[in-house]
């Protein structure tokens, strides 16, 4: 059976009604819906919206998603009728948060909106994120110091551009990969980011490349962060050398 007639079977034995019932309230005969229900004809796009608007869940949920195995409660549903994924929560209430995996960070791209895709995915839970869906992403390079290789953003999502804030680092999602900058400003066409090593030039990602935002709320380095002190040595190794030359030059 498809994924759409075992929903409504599912959903009209979750409210206790009986075929008839929906029937009337779609206007349709008992017939026609049990056909549904058995897989045996699909509904035309009047009578699936008429369907969606019964059962208060939206036609995307309808036909992808096993509601079975998701709470709608639990589903993050988003303005533009799709889902990112249901909300996993532990027993004291703290998020599930799903990680992306380094090796497998592009699959992300093609997965985002797959519940089974995201169900697949390894989690992790930290007590003090609440209140929001949280992910976890992989950075790489060395343009957001001190976060390298090996480390984990975790990103708090974020359901419009309204809600981006200057001088704040976000995970942009990109139908060409995963970046992590800091927003600097918005215009028509897209948004202007910068990176914190001044090594490398802001640019521009635009808005119809853009899957998804989420917000810096914290990271998970899985290799130790290299102290300073070696940096400090070959600056001072530097300057003693340049010292030297100078000196050398002025006794000439």
């Amino acid at each position: 059976m498809s994924i759409f007639s075992e929903n409504i079977r599912y959903l009209r034995g979750k409210l206790g009604a009986s075929q008839q019932s929906v029937a009337n309230a779609i206007n349709i005969t008992r017939g026609r819906y049990a056909k549904y229900e058995d897989d045996a004809n699909n509904p035309s796009p009047d009578i699936l919206v008429s369907i969606s608007r019964y059962y208060k869940v939206s036609i995307d949920l309808l036909l992808t998603v096993d509601l079975k195995k998701y709470s709608i409660d639990d589903i993050l549903k988003l303005p533009d009728n799709r889902i990112v994924l249901p909300i996993k929560v532990g027993k004291t209430g703290e998020n599930k948060i799903e990680i992306v995996p380094h090796k497998g960070k592009m699959g992300y791209l093609t997965g985002y909106n797959d519940p089974e895709y995201i169900d697949s995915l390894q989690h992790m839970s930290l007590p003090f994120l609440r209140n929001g869906k949280y992910r976890a992403f992989p950075v790489e390079g060395d343009s957001m110091p001190p976060y390298n290789d090996g480390t984990y953003i975790i990103g708090k999502y974020i359901e419009s551009k309204d809600y981006l804030r200057k001088g704040k680092s976000y995970i942009f999602v990109t139908r060409d990969g995963i970046v992590y900058k800091r927003f600097g400003k918005l215009n028509s066409t897209g948004t202007f980011v910068s990176s914190d090593n001044v090594f490398y030039e802001p640019y521009e990602i635009e808005w119809d490349k853009i899957i998804e935002i989420w917000e810096f709320a914290g990271s998970v380095n899985t290799k130790e962060l290299e102290t300073p002190s070696n940096d400090f040595e070959t600056i001072k190794e530097m300057f003693t050398s340049l010292k030297a030359d100078i000196l050398s030059i002025k006794t000439k």
